[in-house]
């Protein structure tokens, strides 16, 4: 139990002030990375989340981005669930979707302010979680964006080895409304599966409002099914980035 403990402590501190898959209020990303020796902190401070019978707070959803070279980012991620019914069988604490992944720019286009369209890979390690599924895993992404004054999209592809150790799949487009507004509506739709279990099917509608070129808030709705199982999920978080000058983002003379 103390080792959980510590292990939760270490994520809830990477929500003091200091989008594996995202961007968000999304389960997809885009193909756009954090600048070298700059650092995104992507909250959830609060979620609510009823699948079928079972309802639990997320509280938080973390996400850490850090530019460690031009075009390329480290990704540290994890969400936290308090389970709120009242089964004894299943434990009220747990940390799941964690992972540990490595994401670059390998085309620059309309999201670093070139021309066409901007192309990323993600990889990284799925790993265990706690209180949840022990194993490990591992995932790949392809990820490609384009924006335009009036609309940008954001398309995923990805292939996993699941923490159950079964073949994984999943497909996702972001639309978000005009970049240049301060509140945009967003949407999203991705389609998911693993092995033999059933597909899952989601759509996420919401906004994020831009208060300064360095902090973005967000809120949206999710409405998922898999199988015969509904899904609802309200989400609502913040993007924070900030330089830590390591690695330096100077240029040498």
């Amino acid at each position: 139990m103390s080792r959980r403990r510590t292990i939760f402590v270490l994520f809830s501190a990477l929500a003091l002030p200091m989008s594996a898959r995202a961007y968000r209020p999304f389960n997809s990303t885009d193909a756009a990375v954090a600048g070298k020796g700059d650092v995104e902190i992507e909250l959830g401070p609060l979620g609510l989340l009823e699948e079928g019978s079972d309802r639990s707070l997320v509280a938080p959803s973390v996400i850490l981005n850090w530019g460690i070279a031009e075009r390329w980012e480290l990704v540290l991620e994890g969400r936290h669930f308090v389970h709120l019914g009242s089964a004894a069988s299943e434990p009220r604490l747990r940390v799941q979707d964690t992972a540990l992944s490595l994401k670059t720019v390998l085309r620059e286009g309309s999201l670093q302010e070139k021309s066409s369209v901007s192309v990323a890979t993600e990889v990284g390690a799925l790993l265990p979680a706690i209180n949840g599924e022990s194993g490990a895993g591992a995932e790949a992404a392809v990820i490609a964006s384009q924006r335009w004054d009036a609309l940008s999209v954001h398309l995923n592809g990805a292939a996993s080895w699941t923490r159950a150790h079964a073949l994984g799949l999943f497909a996702g487009l972001i639309a978000e409304g005009p970049d240049a507004w301060a509140v945009r509506p967003v949407g999203e739709v991705f389609v998911e599966g693993e092995g033999d279990l059933p597909i899952t099917v989601s759509w996420l509608a919401g906004a994020i409002w831009r208060l300064r070129e360095n902090l973005s808030v967000d809120a949206a709705l999710r409405l998922a099914r898999t199988g015969g199982v509904d899904t609802t999920e309200i989400r609502a978080g913040l993007t924070w980035a900030f330089g830590v000058g390591f690695p330096s983002s100077r240029r040498k003379p």
